[in-house]
């Protein structure tokens, strides 16, 4: 071999080595977020972050805001004869009380006593024997407690919309199976 070839040879070594080299370099990693950026995690006292937590979540208004939505999904699944979807938002609308109620502990006497008791339950055991003679009546007593647990609690202007003033059209229908 000649100088000439071997140093050619040398080269043509090196910088293949470079190449494979640098193909194999990983991207540096992605810097990481310094904590305390964000409007929680930069509150300067687990104190500052509960009051905010408290102030972002607010009171009873967003729990009864779902509540209200839920209710018009129950309603429409009782028109169509839809009974487990009527059960289903029924449940997530006890569940959404409830939540709503460790917010808001000063509303939980006139929602035991007036909604999340006898109407309630009596609702959820129609639905489950769906039974549409049953059920439609248990939905109007349900939509009487909602409403006396509205002017209990000093809103009875929530009861003067189309939600509570249109009654559910009965008979209802026996069932959405056969559909």
């Amino acid at each position: 071999m000649t100088p000439r070839y071997a140093a050619a040879a040398l080269c043509v070594a090196i910088l293949f080595a470079l190449a494979l080299a640098a193909c194999n370099q990983q991207a540096p990693p992605a810097p990481t977020p310094a904590r305390g950026n964000g409007w929680l995690t930069g509150a300067p006292d687990q104190a500052t972050k509960d009051e905010r937590l408290e102030r972002y979540l607010r009171g009873f208004d967003q729990p009864m805001w779902e509540v209200g939505e839920r209710y018009e999904h129950v309603e429409q699944a009782l028109r169509d004869g839809n009974w487990p979807l009527a059960a289903y938002h029924w449940e997530k609308i006890q569940a959404t009380i409830k939540g709503g109620l460790m917010k808001r502990p000063k509303r939980q006497a006139n929602a035991e006593a007036l909604f999340l008791g006898e109407p309630w339950n009596g609702l959820h055991e129609a639905l489950e024997s769906q039974d549409p003679k049953r059920i439609g009546p248990a939905f109007a007593r349900a939509k009487g407690a909602c409403m006396a647990c509205h002017a209990a609690e000093q809103v009875p202007f929530i009861n003067d919309q189309p939600l509570f003033r249109e009654p559910l059209p009965l008979p209802l229908p026996v069932s959405n199976d056969a559909r």
